[in-house]
Order: structure tokens, then sequence, then C-alpha cells
């Protein structure tokens, strides 16, 4: 009876990293023992997705030389190799997915449907490779669809057609909500339609904008789950496949639901990013609004509170409850909170612009003064000790242009940039009753109660309140939702029982703030459109459906 042992690398990759992702391949290898076969995620090598960085010839080079050293490692006792990789040939660059034993490069599958929508612009740097055959190994037949291979049926029947008895897919397949449940979907339409067991080998990680959940998992032909990894943890799982009897039962993790899968997306995406572009830690404006604090709390679960920084930034607008509900947040979560007050600034600009300002009441320059003050303020803390600055705002607000360009919008990474105003309810309300699972801040609650309560205000004028500008937000974040997730007209939003002027209102406001998202920091996608990878609209555009 043909029998493999199988381990899975649910793999984090650091982008570019070829000598260290090769370092953790082989280290992997050693921890996999007795197995017969090491499988490893989609460019797991290079990292993904490689951009256009795949397109220098310098990095295809580079590629090459360590998948040589892999494949020289497998001439000692130990498992076989499945790696992910750039792969050049007279057709061009693809890519690729290795199979290395007895110390050479036995083969190398090429990825046939090249995803283009969304995220993915596979096409602009790869070329598709034919329909794989199936790869021999130790007596058993491998078909393996890369990624999006798996996503249509054509793929894998002709891979069952040409004699696979097991499908094996790496994936670099980006986290956002709902996809668990596609993925295992998709994964149990092709186990029917091929009568094959099939191993999903997913990264997990941070790679800028995207992070990925990992949940690798083991299918048998009846689409039963054999096996799954735990969601966004690095990991090896060892699996037994037979011909006749398909994967032997394997611990099975269940992935995180609702708004602790968001919580660990925002958290494992700010920890990558900070920590692979070598900063020493965090900077954040904590204002005592619910958006900075629970920025600053999932700063801490990501790297720790020793490694962020708070700042309260007062004006002479900032109320009292304010104050205290900062410092409440900040020793709430062990952090260091210092005040730098700004009317000095407020006063030494008002002055220098008191000539040309004369004869025109305070409006929305004045407040925005306040706003842009406060980021020079910390970008000259970011510049003198290196922390990188947080962005603290949201997508319901970057939606209709709520934000300061050069003010609030300031600074490296924005955790909150794809998460509606509802959605911030939600997970504070979630984060002050639960810890999560990789978090390394403190049990218990990380914000009063009264911050998750009281009516959002930005305070750049007196009385300020959100609603004053805005509709309520349980209102506006399912009209925004409507347009941009979905791409309805104003018409077809407003017949779900909104005001039509209201709807025509925020379609307005959210075209007309696209050139403030441009110049907004990169921040972790959780939703099907983000703005940035996702949603690419014009600037000039003169197009209204309402």
């Amino acid at each position: 009876m043909a029998r493999l042992r199988i381990a899975a690398f649910q793999m984090n990759p650091v982008m570019g990293d070829l000598t260290g992702n090769a370092d953790a391949i082989l280290a992997a290898r050693a921890q996999a023992g007795d197995c017969d076969l090491l499988v490893t995620p989609e460019l797991s090598l290079v990292g993904y997705p490689p951009e256009d960085l795949v397109m220098k010839p310098a990095l295809v080079e580079a590629a090459e030389a360590e998948l040589q050293r892999l494949a020289a490692a497998t001439a000692s006792a130990g498992p076989g190799l499945l790696v992910g990789t750039p792969h050049r040939t007279p057709q061009g660059l693809h890519n690729g997915y290795a199979l290395l034993e007895a110390g050479r490069v036995v083969a190398v599958s090429t990825k046939h449907d090249l995803p283009n929508y969304g995220v993915f612009d596979e096409k602009r740097v790869f070329e598709p490779g034919r329909l794989p055959d199936p790869v021999p190994f130790r007596g058993v037949k491998l078909g393996l669809p890369i990624c999006e291979d798996m996503w249509t049926a054509p793929v894998a029947r002709h891979l069952a057609r040409m004699g696979a008895e097991l499908l094996i897919v790496p994936n670099g397949s980006p986290y956002e909500i709902g996809k668990e449940e596609r993925r295992l979907a998709l994964a149990r339409a092709r186990v029917r339609e091929t009568g094959l067991a099939l191993l999903y080998v997913n990264r997990t990680g941070g790679q800028d904008e995207l992070v990925f959940d990992g949940g690798s998992f083991a299918l048998n032909p009846d689409g039963t789950v054999m096996a799954r990894m735990a969601d966004w943890e690095e990991g090896l799982a060892r699996l037994d496949w037979s011909r006749e009897e398909g994967f032997a039962p394997a611990p099975i993790h269940l992935p995180d639901r609702g708004p602790e899968e968001i919580y660990h997306a925002m958290l494992v995406g700010l920890r990558d990013y900070v920590t692979r572009n070598r900063f020493p830690g965090v900077v954040l404006g904590l204002s005592g609004g619910i958006d900075s604090a629970l920025s600053a709390a999932i700063a801490v679960d990501a790297l720790g509170p020793a490694r962020v920084w708070c700042v309260m930034l007062p004006s002479r607008f900032t109320s009292r409850e304010s104050v205290e509900d900062a410092a409440a947040c900040a020793r709430l979560l062990g952090v260091r909170l210092d005040t730098i007050g700004i009317e000095p600034g407020v006063a030494a600009l008002g002055a220098m612009l008191a000539p040309h300002f004369a004869g025109h009441p305070p409006d929305l320059a004045e407040e925005n003064i306040q706003s842009r003050l406060r980021m020079v303020t910390l970008m000259a803390l970011s510049n003198r000790f290196g922390h990188m600055l947080v962005t603290t705002g949201n997508k319901s607000e970057l939606s209709v242009g709520y934000a300061t360009l050069y003010g609030d919008m300031a600074g490296g990474y924005s955790v909150l940039k794809d998460a509606y105003k509802t959605t911030v309810f939600q997970l504070a309300r979630w984060r002050n009753a639960h810890r999560p699972r990789l978090g390394q801040g403190p049990d218990g609650p990380v914000m009063p109660e009264r911050v998750i309560v009281k009516p959002p205000t930005a305070e750049l004028r007196a009385n300020q309140r959100d609603e004053d500008s805005l509709p309520p937000y349980d209102v506006l974040d399912p009209i925004l939702e409507g347009l941009v997730e979905e791409e309805l007209s104003a018409a077809e939003v407003a017949a779900r029982g909104f005001d039509p002027e209201t709807v025509a209102r925020v379609e307005r406001l959210l075209y007309v703030a696209e050139y403030k998202r441009r110049q907004a920091p990169p921040g972790v996608k959780i939703g099907p459109r983000n703005f940035g990878r996702d949603r690419r609209y014009p600037i000039t555009n003169a197009f209204r459906t309402g």
C-alpha cells in the first residue's frame, strides 16, 4: 500500500530574504524527522506577493542559487521538499513549485491560472504555465495545483485524468472576512470532482497591507476535514496519507470567528510590518477617543507595552474627560504616556497667519491647523527616536474625507484603515472582554467603558461631534459598504431603505476624497475592497449615480 508521511510547513516567509527563508525551510526539514515530504506555501523561497520585485533578474538568479542549496540538502537522509519559487523557462518567468529529492531539482510545476483581480496582478509579472502533469514521488503521483489553480476546476480535473493520486495545493491566500469558508468550499468541490484527497498549505504572517491567516487543512475524497492548522501561527503538522485510506485523523484547530479573527489580522499585520522594517517601536497620538484607544491596544498586543509610546496632545478644545480617558487607557495597557500641549504652536501659527486671515471667521482652516500640528509633533518624536508613527483613523472617516491630509492621516501604517467605525466599536468591546491568543497585552479591559459609549468627536472646535458633519455611523457604514464593497449605485443603496439625498451626499464625499486616500499610509486589509490594492479609482472623476 502506497503511503506518505507529509510535513505541512505553515510558513511566514520574509519578503526578499531568500537565504533566511531557505534556512527556515531547512530547519523545518530537520524538525520533520522521519517524514517523506516537507510541503511549503506558494513562493515560499521569495515571499508572496513579490510584485515587481520578481522582475529583477538578480532576485531570480539568487532564488535559483538558494533552490540549488536546498536541493543539495536533500542528498542527506530526510524528507524531500516542495518549495515555491520563481521559475524561468523559454516562455518567460513563472510562478513555480519545485520538487527537490536526492540532491537535485526533480521537477518544477508552474501555475496555470494567474489571478488578476482585487489585490492580485500576477499577469503583470508572470507567464501562465501549461496545464501541469502529475509529478512522481516515492511511488505516488502528486498533483500540484498552485493556489488559484484550485479555485477553478480545469487544473485539478486535468491532473486527475493524467493519473494524479493526491492533490497538494501551495497557497499565498490573503485573509479577508469570510474567506476561510470559501476556501474550504472550493477545496471540497475539487475533491468531489476528482475523487482525490487534498492538502492545502497556506502561508501566514503580514506583508505590507496583506495578512495571511494560515489555516492549512487536509481533506479526504469525501470532503471530510482530517486536519487543520491554527490560524495566524507558523508551525509544522505531520500528516499520514495512504492511497487506499486517504489522510489519517490529525489535530483540528478551529478557525477564529467574528471580532477575534479581525483583531488577530490587525495584530499580525502591524507586528510584522513594524518588526520587519526594523522599527524599535511605535508612537501614536492617544486622544481619549475610541480609534486611538483601539489602535494602542492592538499595538500593545502586537509588540508588547515596552515598544508602544503614547502621546496626548491637548488643545483648548480637549475635554477633561478626554484627558482622563487617555490616561486611563495608558494605565490599563501599561504604556508610556507623555503630554505635549499644542496651544503654543496654535498661537504661533495664528500670529503668523493673522494678517492673511483677517476678516474671515474661524473655520475648517483653523481646525486643520490643530490636526497638522499634532502630526508635526508626533513626526518630530518619530524622527528623533525612530519609532514608527501609527495612524489611528478608520475606514468610515477615510471614505468620506473626514480626515486631515498631512494631519491625522500622516504616519507609517494605519491599523484601522479597512475597519468601518461600527467595526471599531465591535472590536473595542471584544478586546475589553477577551485577551487575544497571540496578544502581548494585559488581561481584562484595555479602555474605560466611557471611551466606547461617548459620542465620537474630533475636538477641533467647541462642542463638536462627528454627527454634526456626518450621518450616524450605523447609517453611514452600510451606505459605504454598498457603494464601496458592492459597487452599487446610489439608487440601489437607497432602495435598501436609506434616504436618497443622504446616499447621494455620501457618494459625492466618497469620490471627492479620492485624492486624500492616494496619500494615505498602508494599512491592514480585512474586507473584500480595501482602499489601495483592491479599489483603484481615478482622482479626477465627474461620474455620479446619485
